[in-house]
């Protein structure tokens, strides 16, 4: 496994941001960037077992 993740980030046009893996189906959303943040690296700990995630994740 890669030790990095990238995820692109959205405005979401209901209000709040997405985000999306690239090369993974991994999605997630929330209200302000900041739960984005969270979110996202709860939703990588339960996409991965614990050896093979990534160590890194990127945002843009």
């Amino acid at each position: 496994m890669d030790d990095e993740i990238t995820f692109v980030v959205n405005e979401a046009p209901e209000g709040g941001y997405t985000a999306r893996a690239l090369g993974q189906s991994i999605f997630t959303e929330a209200d302000d960037l900041a739960s984005l943040r969270e979110n996202i690296r709860e939703a990588v700990r339960c996409h991965f077992d614990e050896s093979k995630a990534p160590k890194l994740i990127h945002l843009r």
